[in-house]
């Protein structure tokens, strides 16, 4: 392929089968081309929703009216009149069919059947109910992704109740800072979990999380390791004592909530963002039938934690009469290639990792094209940070020729996807397909003009379903309405920068709010990484703006593989391959080596936290963090103060 030659083109048949080309038939037009569809999708509001709650078949009351646009874009409102239950869309189908196939370090592979699926989710809500859990309480879990946190979502929501989760790898003042705000009465929690081989017992952590949270009143444990946790109801108990329970799901609003996600939380205590369950439902249906081309039988894996929003995602699959597979452990362990092993034994449809995974694989140089039987796969995801080009390369040569590679970008805000794949478009090296269908991206420039092939500000100036509801304990919306809509008026800012490409696809180039800007000049991240980490010697860089002479100048770190060492000569290499593979503004005035490089819990690195330390400022909330003592790595270097 040349550069331009896309990587991958669907073949007419496989457009013609496609979700995506039967929507288009169903609607009382003609549209001729996605462009088309798109422009009509974020013109029609009410339409194109109204079409999506018929083709998915959402289960509920839709009511007669689909949209009212309200004052401002936040106080737009999604089928006013609706009633539907989350969990009621998601257990749709009965029967011995698999619904779930989970593999975990530690444990063995489980089945769960529609059938099984029903009967624990029932379960779990009749010993709920007990527990007074209805519309106005919350369900916290700390949970890996595992069943039983897929039957305790469905459970929650059944009953109207809000959920929300966080990995068990979290540290005691990351969860606190979590649950704390929000207040659950009940906690459903592991007391451990494996690893990369070592088993980690949290039942002390749990314990103590009990004790700091007044509003939990009841605990339900999971035992995934040996002993007793301590006071509370366990979850075998349960399933045995309200077995038979009749499962029964009460309707509510579209914007009624069904979620409480956090933001990182590394500049202060985490933000609280409730999202509703139809604006979920509605967003996750059409990003999986349409862009994902999910079909009942399919078999969806994604490679996520219950802390991050992917596993919110993942789990709405069940809508779309898909079986989940679920993965917990470590992704390199006991060898480089489980999940490759995990996807071909149970023949997954669609497989999705982060873009760090991908380039982890690369480094590696792992190649799966030759030792599994990926056949099966038609898609191939990415997420948690830009895809590098190389990165396409290496998944056409070294994982599967045949599959459409969907780069996809969104967030926790929106508990979904701005920009992502599609079935029926080309794919080009280094770009992600197309906005979404009822997504009215752009790019704009600082004066608030739509640019292509420019960097700029990714916005979505149209309303859509999966906006949260707000943020808790929010009062008139103040943070809310600070976090999205400050940079212009009444218009999505998301804080990505980005560039819309000639083919219409996009080109996320790191977050707006840690774009480098020496000489004035605004520079995205992920332009560097896409070059540094071309290079053998660097396994991982970070970039950052250091306050230098009135200026800020750029400021690399990198780390190294084993055996190399930072030299003369490679720092001229990192230099010369910024220099030539992005530009001279790019490149950075220090290249500084360092032991670790501090990350999220999911997976991405953390530029504010990193800057923040250089300059020495208080880090707010490290149990943010997954590795906070990388932090120390940062801290009174000599490199930095001399120019």
């Amino acid at each position: 392929m040349t550069e331009n030659s896309p990587l991958w083109t669907p073949s007419p048949q496989d457009i013609e089968t496609s979700n995506l080309s039967t929507f288009q038939k169903s609607l009382p037009f003609a549209t001729t081309s996605y462009e088309d569809l798109h422009k009509w999708s974020v013109s029609e509001t009410a339409a194109f929703w109204s079409a999506i709650w018929d083709y998915c078949g959402v289960i509920g009351e839709k009511g007669s009216e689909a949209f009212q646009p309200g004052g401002e874009m936040r106080q737009a409102r999604f089928f006013p009149q609706a009633r539907l239950n989350f969990a009621e869309n998601l257990l749709r189908l009965k029967g011995s069919a698999p619904a779930i196939i989970a593999r975990a370090e530690g444990r063995a592979e489980i089945t769960l059947s529609w059938d099984d699926l029903h009967q624990q989710t029932a379960a779990l809500q009749g010993w709920l109910e007990t527990k007074g859990v209805g519309a106005s309480t919350r369900v916290a879990a700390i949970v890996p992704n595992c069943p039983e946190a897929v039957i305790s979502m469905l459970a929650t929501s059944s009953l109207g109740a809000t959920y929300s989760s966080c990995s068990p790898d979290f540290g005691e003042q990351g969860i606190l800072d979590r649950f704390g705000q929000i207040e659950p009465t009940v906690l459903i929690a592991c007391n451990g979990y494996t690893y990369g081989g070592k088993t980690f017992d949290i039942r002390d952590k749990v314990n103590a999380i009990c004790a700091e949270v007044p509003s939990i009143k009841s605990v339900l444990w999971i035992g995934f390791v040996d002993g007793m946790p301590g006071e509370g109801a366990f979850w075998d108990d349960v399933q045995s004592d309200f077995k038979g329970h009749d499962l029964h799901f009460e309707r509510f609003a579209f914007a009624h909530p069904l979620y409480i996600m956090f933001s990182s939380g590394t500049t202060g205590k985490p933000k609280c963002i409730v999202h509703s369950a139809g604006g979920t439902l509605l967003q996750h249906l059409k990003e999986h039938k349409l862009h994902a081309n999910a079909k009942p039988g399919d078999r969806i894996f994604y490679f996520t934690t219950c802390g991050w929003m992917m596993w919110n995602w993942l789990v709405s699959a069940l809508a779309s009469e898909t079986t989940l597979l679920l993965y917990d452990g470590n992704p390199f362990y006991p060898a480089r290639d489980v999940l490759f092993d995990f996807a071909a034994d149970h023949q997954a449809s669609f497989f999705g990792v982060s873009a760090k995974y991908i380039d982890a694989l690369k480094k590696a140089d792992l190649r799966p094209i030759q030792t599994h039987d990926l056949t099966s796969v038609r898609t191939i995801a990415s997420t948690g940070s830009p895809l590098a080009p190389e990165s396409f390369d290496f998944v056409y040569e070294a994982i599967k020729e045949d599959v459409n590679l969907a780069s996809i970008s969104g967030g926790t805000d929106i508990v979904s996807c701005f920009v992502l794949g599609n079935p029926t478009l080309p794919v080009w090296r280094g770009e992600i397909q197309c906005a979404g269908l009822g997504m009215a991206v752009e790019i704009w420039d600082d004066e608030g003009k739509p640019v292509t092939q420019e960097r700029g500000e990714l916005v979505c100036h149209v309303p859509f379903p999966s906006m949260p509801i707000g943020f808790w304990n929010d009062e008139n919306d103040v943070k809310y309405r600070a976090a999205y809509f400050d940079r212009f008026d009444n218009v999505w800012c998301h804080g990505d920068f980005g560039i819309k490409t000639e083919h219409g696809g996009f080109v996320i180039v790191g977050r707006s709010d840690a774009t480098l800007n020496p000489g004035g000049v605004r520079i995205g991240t992920a332009e560097i990484y896409r070059q540094v980490e071309q290079i053998d010697a660097v396994t991982e860089s970070i970039a950052v703006g250091q306050e230098w002479q009135d200026d800020v100048r750029v400021v690399l770190f990198v780390t190294l593989a084993e055996g190399a060492q930072l030299t003369d000569d490679l720092i001229r290499e990192i230099k010369l391959r910024i220099r030539n593979g992005a530009s001279p503004r790019h490149m950075p005035a220090k290249v500084i080596a360092v032991r670790d490089i501090p990350r999220t819990k999911s997976g991405k690195i953390t530029e504010l936290a990193v800057r923040d330390v250089i300059h020495g400022r208080e880090v707010k909330n490290t149990e943010a963090l997954a590795n906070p003592e990388a932090l120390a790595y940062f801290k009174n270097l000599d490199e930095l103060k001399g120019a």
